[in-house]
């Protein structure tokens, strides 16, 4: 188990808590803009190609200004985190940022994934886990990585789900009592709020894989912990960062049973059809938005109720997203890309 222990004193707390949101803020905003601006941005550009949404080059190095608004919050709040979870995320990052700068194989970017999973599962888990709960769980994290990547390819996605996301989990940690743990989160979602005032519709920047990846690292281990702590049940962070858990799986399983080459990169996602669709990247994103609201607002309400009750309300938001689903793949069939 990770040490998360409340930090004394309500007011050192409150103000605590105003600082780590500031700090993050206007970090990753300053970071993020002199990136968009300077020589910093040829480092690495997205060139549009036939599987793009965009159609000029974007600078993707926005996630270095996400992590150094976290990096200056966490600073000030000293997290107590097992040495394994920092060894991961540093090796997801340097992964990442050369796979911006340089390209990596599919397979060897899948590799380093797993390997930052397996290598931080056991110590998040704690006590010795088994091989029946620590492979799920290793398994989970490296494909959170992967799908949080797969759905940065939208103006404002990403950096919206990191806001909704982290800002659940910190809600959810604040009523629970890990106040500490609370605040951790808050960073990353005032870091990513930051970000996403350069990243919304028409984005100067994107995040890049040394954003996306250890975003959806952050989003695994981080529910995990609050899970192992008694924050929370064990599917709440699925449910609140479902609508990229959901579009990514179903997207993946669909085109694994059409014969399409997974590895590859593709506009088949549930988001990018939608923008194809007419939609556009506001419009989608705003939608995408509201989604997250709802799923969060649900996630938080389900953990009130009983456990009886807490399955029937999560087999109607699976029915939703199985209409949603189906909506979409007839307008497919109906209308295709609007814009294509």
């Amino acid at each position: 188990m990770t040490n998360t222990e409340n930090i004394p004193g309500l007011t050192n707390i409150v103000w605590l808590a105003i600082s780590t949101v500031l700090t993050a803020f206007f970090v990753a905003v300053l970071s993020v803009g002199w990136l968009a601006r300077s020589r910093a941005a040829r480092l690495a550009l997205d060139e549009p190609n036939e599987r793009s949404l965009h159609t000029t080059p974007v600078p993707r190095t926005g996630g270095i200004g996400l992590l150094l608004g976290i990096a200056a919050a966490w600073a000030a709040i000293g997290p107590h985190l097992p040495w394994p979870f920092w060894g991961a995320l540093a090796l997801l990052i340097c992964i990442s940022l050369l796979d911006d700068l340089r390209g990596l194989s599919a397979a060897v970017r899948f590799a380093a994934h797993l390997l930052a999973a397996a290598l931080a599962a056991p110590a998040l888990l704690g006590d010795q886990p088994s091989l029946l709960l620590l492979v799920p769980v290793v398994l989970a994290i490296g494909w959170m990585c992967n799908l949080y990547n797969f759905m940065d390819g939208s103006d404002g996605l990403a950096g919206g789900m990191a806001v909704s996301g982290f800002l659940t989990y910190a809600v959810a940690a604040w009523f629970s009592g890990s106040a500490q743990f609370a605040l951790l989160n808050l960073a990353i979602a005032a870091a990513a709020a930051g970000f996403l005032l350069h990243n919304f519709h028409p984005a100067r920047i994107f995040l890049g894989d040394a954003g996306a990846v250890p975003l959806g690292f952050l989003a695994a281990a981080f529910g995990v912990i609050g899970w192992q702590q008694g924050d929370w049940i064990w599917w709440f962070p699925l449910l609140v960062f479902s609508p990229f858990i959901v579009d990514a799986s179903v997207t993946l399983m669909r085109r694994l049973l059409t014969g399409a080459r997974v590895w590859e990169a593709h506009r088949d996602h549930y988001y990018q059809r939608l923008v194809q669709l007419g939609w556009g990247h506001r419009g989608t994103a705003l939608a995408e938005y509201v989604l997250m609201v709802l799923c969060a607002l649900a996630a938080l309400w389900a953990l009130t109720l009983a456990a009886e009750v807490q399955w029937p309300v999560l087999g109607g938001i699976a029915l939703i997203y199985a209409a949603a689903i189906a909506g979409i793949e007839r307008a497919w069939r109906l209308r295709g890309p609007a814009h294509a």
